[in-house]
């Protein structure tokens, strides 16, 4: 075999490398990019890891609450609720949007839902909320509930001057860290007080629970 010969075997040999040996090197090098992904976001989180906010019911209007029993078993209420919301962390803020709020019975929705606008919390911040639900402060639009609790209710407006009731908000919440802004995650509230109400009386009610802390599902 001339050299030149050779020397064509030579490049020929050096330009295929095995299919198999490029493969598991472009494997090799995603698999260690998405590494460094996770271990930055481990530590950025751990860094920032977000306290879930904190709600606590200052102040209730009651402006309407009737109960109908016949033919329809419906309640009207007209109800505000003012809520104090204060964001804990220190380095992470909070989007919240497609809010929405109603008022509750013994876990049954005593209002038509009212949307909300969407809600920027800074850091270490306090936002108030006092959205009035079940229509204006004049009169409430009626809602069907179950018998047990129009029955409930109208027996708590006669005699025991005390009424159990609750505020319940709906939504997707975000986190922001620095440049990091999580995806969108489900946010329940429920805040549940007792308040000292008497039946044909509008305007604000005294609160009786020993606790007004709202519960925070994310």
């Amino acid at each position: 075999m001339t050299d030149k010969g050779k020397n064509n075997d030579e490049i020929s040999s050096s330009n295929n490398y095995p299919p198999n040996k490029t493969r598991q090197n472009i494997f090799a090098g995603i698999t260690i990019f998405l590494l460094l992904i996770v271990i930055i976001a481990l530590i950025l989180w751990l860094v920032y890891r977000p306290q879930t906010p904190i709600f606590t019911v200052v102040s209730v209007s009651i402006y309407a609450l009737n109960v109908t029993l016949q033919p329809v078993s419906s309640v009207s209420a007209s109800v505000q609720f003012t809520i104090v919301t204060r964001n804990p962390n220190q380095r992470v803020s909070i989007f919240y949007d497609r809010l929405s709020t109603v008022v509750s019975y013994h876990n049954r929705p005593i209002t038509p839902p009212v949307e909300l606008p969407p809600l920027f919390h800074e850091k270490r911040s306090t936002v108030i909320l006092s959205p009035v639900m079940g229509g204006t402060k004049l009169m409430g639009f009626p809602v069907p509930v179950p018998e047990e609790v129009s029955n409930g209710l109208s027996e708590d407006l006669e005699g025991f001057g005390m009424v159990q009731i609750g505020v319940v908000v709906t939504g997707k919440l975000r986190w922001k860290a620095g440049f990091i802004l999580t995806t969108r995650k489900s946010v329940v509230v429920r805040c549940d007080v007792a308040v000292g109400f008497k039946k044909w009386f509008s305007g604000q009610v005294p609160l009786l629970s020993s606790s007004n802390v709202c519960h925070v599902y994310v």
